[in-house]
């Protein structure tokens, strides 16, 4: 064995030991390494940059970014009504098969992450027999085209690196569409086995919200329980203020009236949840447009202390908007606009284009600033606007001979001019860690190829074992990178598992194409922990799961999607030999 193929070796045994057996970030290992092999000269500097500038890694980046403003749109609230209405099954279904579609078109990461907060603020089901199975949905979404998940992207990167075709944009839709099919029909009966998590029982400091009913409000003539406003997940409705005085507490049978001031308490999620209500008009509406939410604490100094908002006109004066109020535990009485601000009172904000939170008066006013990471919803004008552009995207990348590269970033460029998104959006999405890990694993990938080290891999493979074949090759392949991805990460499994199969393919004297949808799915099939896969870390806590609980769903869920996956292979991408 060379030098070149022992440093390779012992990097790929230091990162799988790293990710296994240690705590150290995955981005830390993935750099480490690329930096050895740089500086032991196993790569040039140019390689190094041609792998961090990957078409198919700055696809990515900018699917991760744009949705910064898909997660602003009214889409999330349709989410939230489907998943508020009907059993069980049902709402498993409906939020199955629209996160998979979503997942589908936008990075299944970005959508999980939007869909969070919608989930957690549904009127009806505790949000941890939801979440598991919004992840699971998206990951199978995710397959269904080429741009549904980073792991796509990354594999798309390795052909084009290894010289074959650049993958379709539904290269991967036949099994991916089978699949997700058979994942929900094992998510529906199995969802009974999640356990039901109460975030009501959480203890958090209340905000004050209010929210008016207009004349042509169709919440009105009905009952506060008719129209749903005591099933509200952690926010309550504690008075209402009309015109001949306060209403509290607040009875299920009191009708509603146009005019009405409504005063909710709640957290900050509540802001969303008021805007996904028809017929309700959060107090400062008019000023809500996307912008992320500020949280403030009212200094002692402030000049607006014992001053209302309104008295203080507040709006005018920082170009910001209050749309909820917190003082403790202590119940705040009025409406929102006539209580009087206190020093240490915590406001949430909406921003104005001006408002600059690093001015000096505001810091004279403030003593804290907390970027939060819910955010307001586009006008529906809006949110149509940047859904329809979205689209246009994608279907010029389909129908021109545009790459959708390009398209993405005049997209991102027109929601930057039009201020759909902010710099302070991009700056707080731009997915480092993915870049690096993604821009270190080509180079790995790229170095495996080049040392010979893949090659005497499968050498070793099909010397092994015989029996099994090219057929036989396939399968092991696939169920390694499934147990990659279970141990590590599926963007480090597919990048330790892509040149294996591609060499196993050159070996065998077939074509590669089942190798690489076999790394592709197989680095997708992240169901039976945690840790594996992005979206399942991001509802963990969320959820308040235990593993057993990803094992209760995960473990049946995979058995069924690789029967499905490894019968289909061969079928849609046979095992036909090339020429040497």
């Amino acid at each position: 064995m060379s030098w070149q193929e022992t440093t390779v070796l012992t990097l790929l045994v230091a990162i799988v030991a790293g990710l296994v057996l240690t705590r150290i970030k995955p981005v830390l290992l993935f750099a480490g390494a690329a930096f050895v092999a740089f500086q032991t000269g196993l790569t040039s500097v140019e390689a190094l940059t041609a792998n961090f500038t990957a078409p198919s890694l700055l696809t990515l980046v900018l699917l991760i970014l744009v949705s910064c403003a898909l997660e602003k749109t009214h889409l999330t609230s349709w989410v939230a009504q489907q998943a508020s209405h009907g059993a069980l099954p049902t709402v498993i279904a409906k939020l199955g098969i629209s996160s998979a579609l979503l997942s589908a078109l936008v990075n299944n990461t970005a959508v999980v992450v939007s869909m969070i907060g919608a989930i957690k603020r549904n009127r009806r089901h505790s949000p941890s027999q939801l979440l598991i199975p919004l992840s699971y949905s998206a990951i199978l979404g995710g397959t269904l085209t080429l741009i549904g998940t980073s792991t796509n992207l990354i594999v798309n990167s390795f052909v084009e690196r290894a010289g074959l075709p650049s993958l379709g944009f539904f290269t991967p839709t036949v099994i991916g569409a089978a699949a997700l099919v058979a994942g929900l029909l094992v998510l529906i009966p199995f969802s009974y086995r999640l356990p039901r998590h109460d975030g009501e029982q959480e203890e958090s400091l209340p905000y004050v919200l209010e929210a008016r009913l207009a004349a042509d409000s169709p919440l009105c003539g009905r009952s506060v329980a008719d129209n749903g406003l005591r099933a509200l997940r952690r926010l309550y409705l504690a008075e209402i203020h009309r015109q001949d005085g306060i209403i509290a507490p607040v009875c299920p049978d009191t009708p509603l009236l146009a005019g009405d001031k409504l005063q909710f308490a709640g957290d900050v999620e509540s802001v969303a949840t008021l805007q996904e209500i028809p017929g309700l008009t959060l107090f400062g509406q008019h000023h809500i447009d996307g912008q992320n939410l500020i949280e403030v604490v009212v200094s002692h100094s402030a000049s607006i202390c014992g001053k209302t908002l309104k008295a203080a006109r507040f709006r005018e004066t920082f170009d910001a908007v209050v749309v909820a109020i917190r003082r403790g535990h202590e119940k705040l009485d009025g409406g929102l606009g006539n209580i009087p601000l206190h020093a240490g009172d915590t406001l949430v904000l909406v921003p104005g284009k001006t408002f600059r939170q690093d001015s000096q008066a505001l810091r004279r006013e403030f003593v804290l600033f907390n970027g939060l990471e819910a955010s307001t919803r586009l006008s529906e004008r809006k949110s149509v606007a940047v859904l329809a552009g979205f689209v246009a995207v994608i279907g010029a990348a389909l129908l021109t001979p545009m790459p959708i590269l390009n398209g993405l970033a005049a997209y991102l460029v027109v929601l930057l001019v039009t201020g759909i998104i902010s710099l302070h959006d991009l700056q707080r999405r731009f997915p480092v860690e993915v870049v690096v890990i993604v821009g270190a694993a080509l180079t790995l990938a790229q170095l495996m190829l080049a040392s010979g080290l893949s090659a005497r891999f499968s050498d070793w493979f099909m010397a092994t074992f015989t029996a099994g074949g090219a057929i036989g090759a396939l399968v092991a392949v696939y169920l390694l990178t499934l147990l990659l991805t279970e141990l590590i990460t599926n963007n480090a499994a597919a990048a330790l598992a892509f040149p294996l199969g591609y060499s196993l393919a050159l070996g065998y004297g077939v074509d590669p194409m089942p190798f690489v949808m076999a790394v592709l799915f197989g680095a997708s099939a992240s169901f039976i922990s945690p840790y594996g896969y992005q979206t399942n870390l991001l509802v963990y806590s969320v959820g308040n799961y235990q593993l057993r609980d990803y094992l209760r769903l995960g473990l049946p869920l995979s058995v069924v999607y690789s029967a499905v996956v490894l019968t289909l292979l061969p079928i849609v991408f046979p095992l036909t030999a090339v020429a040497p």
